[in-house]
């Protein structure tokens, strides 16, 4: 069997990707920083033989390995880590911190789970070129920076990305999830949500904290804004359709006797859906500027979007082929995949590039550790989850998993 041939290199693979995941996750860099993981990712693709190109977008590079006359297929993986306090109290845990793109200094962990997506990408590549009997066409192994900004994969393609690599004929993409490891699962369709963040500045009037009816007080109604906000998804969203919303900030004032002119609200939405997201949007609009009305401000509210996420929507014919050869080589691991409320950039390269594809996930949680606190009904207490400061997927098998996955993902294209 062609995959089987492949992964019987895996055991002469394992011990440099465990060693590169450990360097990367105790080494990670913020989005559009990620310079030191595009070296050890590049000094990887030529030492197995891969055409590179550094640069792209930035820190963005990709790597061209042709095999012949067959298609050409696109394994992706994000690099860039989060600014965020590692506390797993792993003996590589990050310590690194650094200047942000605003000049703050702050902590920086991997801690979404790009460390796991670069290692197995890279050793899927070494696989690969080790075995060129078993396969024939072209593979484009893409490391993007910049997903968690939303802006790494666009950047890429401003960049000329498109004349660099021979066109895919499929795109394919993982993630590392908090479920248990050794596990794969796919899904059809809407896969993984659109996501808009939106910063709000609410004009006030100041005043002395003893003299409030001098004053028009942002904080009031920042706090009026926010109650009338969660019935958007529980009033207006339609039954059926999937929509969060979510207030993550919220700044006014410096000194407790003193009311502030201005207060500034950052909140984050997910859909599914561009109706769906337009409902949600204008509501938000709407809420906050009858609340500004109702409250007598002296001026507009300003409403900026940023950090925006395309809806991702995997190709049904592209995943069954992928969910079929998952089926073949995992068994029983691999299943369904639930949608994600979670936001993905990759999408924009192959919508762009006008290619089909899939984006699947894969499991990092030790699967004892998984058990015990499911069948505990503590779930979502006792599993970090990304993003947070004790999220770190165990290095096996979740690496061996992740390997797999690319390695026969692809070859249900490239296989002889």
């Amino acid at each position: 069997m062609t995959t089987s041939s492949v992964l019987a290199g895996l055991d002469g693979v394992r011990a440099w990707q465990e060693e590169l995941y450990r360097d990367l996750h105790a080494h990670p860099e913020l989005s559009h920083q990620e310079r030191r993981t595009a070296q050890r990712v590049s000094e990887r693709l030529r030492h197995a033989g891969y055409e590179v190109h550094e640069g792209i977008g930035g820190t963005g590079l990709v790597g061209v390995l042709g095999n012949g006359t067959g298609p050409t297929v696109l394994l992706r993986a994000d690099m860039d880590a989060l600014p965020v306090r590692e506390a797993t109290g792993l003996p590589y845990a990050s310590t690194v911190t650094t200047t942000d793109a605003d000049g703050d200094q702050v902590p920086v962990a991997h801690a979404c789970g790009h460390d796991v997506h670069v290692s197995c990408l890279l050793g899927a590549a070494q696989l690969l070129a080790n075995d060129r009997e078993a396969w024939r066409g072209t593979v484009v192994a893409l490391f993007q920076p910049a997903e968690e900004t939303g802006d790494g994969a666009r950047g890429m393609l401003d960049d000329g990305l498109a004349a660099l690599i021979p066109t895919p004929d499929v795109a394919l993409a993982q993630h590392v999830l908090p479920v248990p490891a050794g596990h794969v699962g796919t899904l059809a369709g809407p896969v993984l949500s659109a996501a808009d963040s939106m910063r709000i500045t609410v004009h006030g009037r100041g005043a002395h904290g003893s003299m409030p009816q001098a004053a028009v007080d942002p904080v009031v109604l920042v706090a009026m804004i926010v109650i009338r906000l969660q019935t958007i998804v529980s009033r207006e969203t339609p039954p059926g359709e999937t929509a969060v919303l979510t207030v993550g900030s919220i700044r006014a004032g410096g000194k407790s006797n003193v009311i502030p002119d201005r207060a500034v609200i950052e909140l984050n939405v997910r859909t599914y859906g561009d109706t769906t997201r337009a409902l949600v949007l204008d509501a938000i609009r709407r809420i906050v500027s009858a609340e500004c009305q109702a409250s007598g401000c002296p001026r507009d509210p300003e409403f900026e979007l940023f950090d925006r996420f395309p809806l991702t929507i995997n190709d049904p014919d592209v995943t069954e082929r992928v969910a079929a050869a998952f089926g073949d080589f995992f068994g029983d691991r691999a299943g369904p995949l639930g949608q994600q409320t979670a936001s993905e950039d990759f999408s924009d390269i192959p919508t762009t590039l006008g290619v089909p594809y899939t984006y699947w996930g894969i499991g990092g949680i030790d699967p004892k550790t998984y058990q015990q606190a499911q069948d505990a009904g503590r779930v979502s207490r006792d599993i970090p989850v990304n993003h947070s400061p004790g999220f770190a997927p165990v290095i096996q098998p979740t690496l061996d998993t992740g390997t797999q996955a690319l390695i026969t993902a692809a070859l249900a294209w490239l296989a002889r």
